[in-house]
């Protein structure tokens, strides 16, 4: 018996050097319909891909504070006027989807409105059908995207002008109008970023928690709260020595763990065998974001 359990233990060993060595040396092409949060979560897949031997093309259809009905929106203007809607640095979506043969397409929602089911469609299914028209054998996937940092002051909307009441329902609202946009769109895989965010926030030992001994109301120039394994900006001091405070977007651990979590699901490759991890991230913090990441 422990002879026969040896040999499939090699199977496999051999099974999972031959994929890896398939994947070795090959292109991947992965145009983002988004904004800045896809932007985070393909901060650092360059560098992932390059380790993993993969040529990354990166395609970008995004505007900072997109939602799908204003990409849609972009599409029609061009629709009607080919020199208008040129939306992503001059070029059009059509263009995009025209310039090259794409095997991934990523769509997502804007964050404010993520937790809104009614302000996805009819907008992501035409989008969907016009990059199908384009790419008919690209993979399209929802890019989940993940709920504020606890300290936030707004969360997103979940129903018209109802805002969620803390990050948890922030989440899980958001979570269920993507799970829910990618059954209507025929079961596309979800690339789960704002599950490993939740897990990674709420988690006992490495979960942010808010610095209740800093004045908040009156800030001295440069001290900063102690924002210990945030994955979200928070504050920070800019030039004119105005404290600013971003609690939405991904800092470099955040944008660390969503390009560990796409890595795990476009590359289909095992995100804690990597080696690569931002200067601003600590070993020990890394090695659990490659785990949670692993998990979702």
């Amino acid at each position: 018996m422990l002879i026969r359990i040896n040999l499939v233990a090699v199977f496999v060993l051999v099974m999972c050097s031959q994929l890896n060595a398939q994947q070795a040396g090959k292109t991947l092409r992965v145009l983002m319909i988004g904004n800045s949060f896809s932007q985070n979560a393909s901060r650092y897949l360059p560098q992932m891909a390059e380790e993993a031997h993969i040529h990354l093309v990166l395609g970008r259809a995004e505007m900072g504070g997109c939602s799908l009905k204003r990409h849609w929106d972009s599409v029609l203007v061009n629709n009607l006027d080919t020199n208008r809607g040129k939306a992503y640095k001059g070029k059009s979506l059509r263009q995009l989807l025209s310039s090259q043969k794409w095997d991934i397409v990523t769509m997502q929602q804007y964050s404010l409105l993520s937790g809104d089911e009614a302000s996805y469609q009819p907008f992501a299914k035409n989008i969907y059908d016009l990059v199908k028209s384009y790419q008919p054998d690209a993979r399209i996937y929802v890019h989940q995207t993940w709920a504020y940092r606890a300290d936030a002051v707004n969360w997103g909307m979940i129903d018209g002008e109802k805002r969620a009441k803390d990050n948890k329902e922030m989440w899980q609202k958001s979570r269920a109008a993507y799970h829910h946009l990618a059954k209507d769109l025929g079961n596309l895989p979800v690339i789960p970023s704002g599950d490993a965010f939740f897990q990674v926030a709420t988690d006992g030992k490495w979960g942010f928690k808010k610095d209740t001994s800093f004045n908040y109301a009156n800030p001295v120039y440069p001290a900063l709260p102690s924002q210990k394994n945030s994955i979200n900006v928070g504050y920070r001091w800019e030039k004119d020595k105005k404290l600013q405070f971003d609690p939405n977007h991904a800092n470099e651990a955040g944008c660390y763990l969503a390009g560990l979590v796409w890595y795990n699901h476009l590359f289909e490759r095992n995100p804690t065998q990597l080696k690569f991890k931002p200067d601003a991230v600590s070993d020990e913090f890394a090695g659990f974001l490659k785990e949670v990441a692993f998990k979702n």
